[in-house]
C-alpha cells in the first residue's frame, strides 16, 4: 500500500524568529554600543579646546609612567585654586597620550568607549536591579516581567544618546563623569556578583575588587560619592534578597571605601589661597534650586538649547527682596522646578506596579542634583554635563511612570519611543559637530546664549592669533567695559595692543594687572600672567635687570609656577651666564622632580657650563618624564657626538626616530652620525626616508586632510 507523503510542520515564522532574536541579552548590548558609538562619531574629528590644551597636551603628569603614582598627589589643574582631585582622570590621559602622544582623535576616541562602556554597564545594572529580590520589581506576572526588561532596555537607550551628555563625551576635559560612572557601575555590579559567589576565595575577591574600584571611581570624580549613597539607599531599603548583617557590613565596607579616599585626598598640599565665595542669601539659593531644576527637566525632555557657560543667575533679581518680587513674573524656570518637584512627590506617593520604580528614581536624582542645586557654591550655577549620574535617575522615573499606563498606550508609547530615541540620536550627532574647532565651538556657544567673559576672550584670542587684531581689540574692550574686574580681558587686551603698537596703553594696563594680581587670584586663576607679559616687554625694550625685578617680585607669589621660573633664568643666562640660572632652575627640580620641562633646561644650562655628567643626567631623567619626548635624546645625542661616542649617539638617535618617526629632521640627523661613522650607505637611507615624509607632507591631498 503506497504511503502517503505527509507534509513537514511549517517553520517558526519571521515575527516568532524575531522575537526571539530580540528575547537575546548580546542583540541588546550590540544595539547599545553600536547607537551610542555612533552618533558620537563627529566628535572623533574634534581639536584640543578649553582645558583640552592643559589636561591633554600640556600636563606634566600624563607623560611617564613613571608618574603613575605622582598623580596622587597632586590636584588636577596646578595653576588653580579648585580643590579637583581627580588622579584616575590624569591617568586615563596618561593611556592616551601613550598610544596617540598629543593626537585630539585619540582622546576623543577613548571617551567616546568610555561612555559607551558606561552605558552597557547601566543596562547590566538595571537589569540585575530588576531582578526577582532586588526590590524594584515585585511583580510575578510574565508580561509585566517584559515590560520591565523593554523598560531597563529603553532607559539605557535613550541615557546613551541623550544629548545633554555632550559636555561629558565630546570634551575631552569632560571625560571625569564617564571614569566615574563606569566604575562605580563596575562596583556595585561586582558586589552583586560576589553576594551570590560560592567559593569564598572567588567572594572575597570580588569584594576586593568592588572596593578597588569604588575608590577609583572617588579619585575620578568626587560624584562617585553620590553613587554610594544610591548603592546603600538601595540596599538598606529595596534589597530583599539579602540579610541585615549583610547590609551592615555593606555600610562598613562603603565607610572604609569613603575613609580610603579621604586620606588619598590628603596627598596634595593644600591651596594656599582660598576660592571666592558668593555670599548668597538663603531666598537666593533656594530661588536658584528651583530655577536649576527646572532648567534640568527642561533639557531632560527637550534639550533644544545645548551650550557650555549655562547660568540662571542674574544679579540684578536679588539685589533686594523688592527686586526678586519685580521679577518674580519672569521667574517661569523656578514655576518649572516647582512642576518637576511635585511631579516627582505625586508619582511617588501613587501606587501602581511601577511605584517602587518611580521612588528609586527620585531618591537617585535628587541625591545626585542636590549637590549640584546651588546648595553649595561651585563654579557654575548649573552645568549640563553635571545631569550625566542624575539623568539616570530621572528616566528611571519616566520608566514607573509608563510602566503603569493602560496597556491601550502600548502601541503609541512604543512608537514616541522609538521617535524619541532617533530625535535624541540626532540631536546629539548635532551637538557633537559644535566641539569640531575652537572657533566654531565658541560661535556656537554664543549663538546658543552662552555669551560669557571667558567665552568671550578665548574668541578674541583666535582673532589675535590669526592677525586679526582690530576684531579682537574691539571684542576685548567691550568685555573689559562690561566686566572691569576680570584680568584675562585686560591682560589679553594689552597683549593685542602691543601687537597693534600701541605700546604705552598696553603697558599700563600690564602694570594695572600686575598690581591687582593680589586682590584677584583668589577668584581667577593665572593672574601671575600679567607680571610675565610686563617682564617680557621690558626684555624687550632692552631693559632685563627690570625684568628680572619684575620676575623675582612675582616668584614669591607664585614660587611653583614654572613659566616664571623659565623666563627669569633665561634673561639670567643671557645676561649673568648660566651658573645663576642653573641654581633657580636646580631649586626648583629639588621640588618638582617630576617636571620634564625643568630637567630639560636644566640639562642644557649644565651643557652650556661644560658639565658633561651632569648636563647627560638631567637630560636622561627629562626623557624618561616623557615617553614622546625627543629634545632631551636629540641633545643627547649631540654631547655623543661631540666625545666621539659615535656608537652611543646613533643608539640614541634611533630612539628619537622611535618616538618620532614621522619628523624628516629625526631621520637627517641621523645621518649626519652615521656619515660620520662611514656608514654611507644607512646615512642614505636615512636621507631617502626623510625625502619620502617631505614628499607625504607636500602632498595635495594630505595637506588638505
Amino acid at each position: 500500500m503506497d504511503q502517503i507523503p505527509t507534509k513537514a510542520p511549517p517553520g517558526p515564522s519571521f515575527r516568532a524568529r524575531l522575537i526571539a532574536f530580540c528575547g537575546k541579552q548580546w542583540p541588546r548590548y550590540f544595539f547599545l554600543g553600536a547607537i551610542g558609538f555612533i552618533v558620537r562619531l563627529p566628535a572623533i574629528q574634534g581639536q584640543l579646546i578649553w582645558d583640552d590644551a592643559h589636561l591633554a597636551r600640556d600636563n606634566p603628569f600624563i607623560k611617564s609612567p613613571l608618574l603613575v603614582l605622582e598623580a596622587f598627589r597632586h590636584y588636577l589643574f596646578l595653576d588653580s585654586f579648585s580643590g579637583h582631585y581627580r588622579p584616575v582622570q590624569n591617568l586615563s590621559y596618561m593611556f592616551d597620550y601613550f598610544f596617540w602622544n598629543t593626537d585630539p582623535a585619540g582622546f576623543h576616541l577613548s571617551n567616546i568607549l568610555l561612555h559607551v562602556t558606561a552605558g552597557l554597564l547601566l543596562y547590566r545594572l538595571l537589569t540585575r536591579l530588576f531582578a526577582k529580590g532586588a526590590g524594584l520589581w515585585e511583580s510575578d506576572n510574565p508580561g509585566s516581567a517584559r515590560a520591565a526588561a523593554l523598560a531597563t532596555f529603553v532607559i539605557s537607550g535613550i541615557w546613551m544618546v541623550h544629548p545633554v551628555h555632550s559636555a561629558a563625551i565630546d570634551y575631552i576635559s569632560g571625560r571625569a563623569d564617564s571614569l566615574a560612572f563606569v566604575f562605580s557601575a563596575g562596583a556595585w555590579l561586582l558586589v552583586l556578583r560576589a553576594r551570590i559567589a560560592k567559593a569564598r576565595w572567588l567572594k572575597g575577591a570580588t569584594y576586593s575588587l568592588a572596593a578597588l574600584s569604588g575608590v577609583l571611581a572617588l579619585c575620578s570624580r568626587e560624584i562617585a560619592s553620590i553613587w554610594i549613597l544610591i548603592f546603600l539607599v538601595h540596599t538598606v531599603a529595596f534589597a530583599r534578597d539579602i540579610g541585615k548583617k549583610v547590609k551592615i557590613t555593606t555600610i562598613l565596607c562603603c565607610a572604609l571605601v569613603l575613609g580610603t579616599y579621604a586620606e588619598l585626598r590628603r596627598l596634595p598640599v593644600a591651596r594656599a589661597e582660598p576660592g571666592f565665595t558668593e555670599n548668597w542669601s538663603a531666598p537666593v539659593r533656594g530661588t536658584l534650586m528651583l530655577r536649576a531644576l527646572g532648567d534640568y527637566g527642561r533639557l531632560m525632555i527637550f534639550p533644544g538649547n545645548l551650550h557650555m557657560e549655562r547660568t540662571i543667575f542674574d544679579p540684578g533679581n536679588y539685589l533686594s527682596r523688592e527686586s526678586w518680587r519685580k521679577t518674580v513674573a519672569s521667574e517661569y524656570l523656578s514655576i518649572l522646578g516647582l512642576v518637576v518637584l511635585t511631579a516627582f512627590i505625586y508619582g511617588c506617593a501613587r501606587h501602581g506596579t511601577g511605584q517602587r520604580m518611580r521612588i528609586m528614581g527620585t531618591v537617585w536624582f535628587l541625591a545626585a542634583y542636590l549637590p549640584i542645586s546651588n546648595i553649595v557654591q561651585l563654579n557654575a550655577t548649573v552645568a549640563e554635563h553635571w545631569l550625566y549620574l542624575p539623568s539616570v535617575g530621572f528616566l528611571l522615573f519616566l520608566g514607573g511612570c509608563a510602566l503603569d499606563l493602560p496597556r491601550k498606550f502600548g502601541t503609541g508609547l512604543t512608537a514616541v519611543t522609538v521617535i524619541a530615541i532617533l530625535a535624541l540620536g540626532v540631536r546629539s550627532t548635532i551637538r557633537s559637530s559644535d566641539w569640531s574647532n575652537e572657533e566654531n565651538f565658541y560661535k556656537r556657544t554664543i549663538a546658543a546664549g552662552g555669551l560669557s567673559p571667558r567665552v568671550g576672550v578665548n574668541l578674541a584670542q583666535i582673532y589675535a592669533e590669526r592677525g586679526e587684531y582690530v576684531v579682537a581689540e574691539k571684542m576685548l574692550r567691550h568685555i573689559v567695559e562690561t566686566t572691569p574686574d576680570y584680568p584675562v580681558a585686560r591682560n589679553n587686551l594689552a597683549s593685542v595692543l602691543a601687537h597693534e603698537g600701541k605700546v604705552a596703553e598696553s603697558e599700563a594696563l600690564f602694570a594695572r594687572s600686575a598690581e591687582q594680581a593680589k586682590q584677584s587670584k583668589s577668584q581667577y586663576p593665572r593672574t601671575w600672567i600679567a607680571a610675565f607679559n610686563v617682564a617680557h616687554m621690558r626684555s624687550r625694550a632692552n631693559d632685563d635687570a627690570g625684568a628680572i625685578a619684575v620676575l623675582e617680585r612675582a616668584r614669591a607669589d607664585y614660587p611653583e609656577i614654572w613659566e616664571l621660573i623659565s623666563l627669569e633664568s633665561e634673561l639670567l643666562r643671557r645676561t649673568q651666564g648660566p651658573l645663576p640660572a642653573l641654581r633657580l632652575i636646580e631649586n626648583y627640580t629639588r621640588q618638582n622632580w617630576w617636571h620634564h620641562a625643568a630637567w630639560l633646561a636644566e640639562g642644557r644650562l649644565y651643557a652650556e657650563n661644560n658639565d658633561v655628567d651632569q648636563s647627560i643626567r638631567a637630560l636622561r631623567y627629562a626623557a624618561l618624564l616623557d615617553m614622546h619626548d625627543v629634545q632631551a635624546l636629540n641633545l643627547l645625542a649631540a654631547i655623543s657626538v661631540r666625545q666621539n661616542q659615535l656608537e652611543q649617539a646613533c643608539a640614541v638617535q634611533r630612539r628619537a626616530i622611535a618616538r618620532e618617526p614621522n619628523q624628516p629632521r629625526q631621520y637627517l640627523m641621523l645621518a649626519e652620525i652615521l656619515d660620520k661613522m662611514g656608514r654611507a650607505s644607512e646615512a642614505q637611507m636615512a636621507r631617502d626616508d626623510a625625502t619620502r615624509l617631505k614628499a607625504m607632507v607636500t602632498s595635495p591631498r594630505i595637506a588638505a586632510n
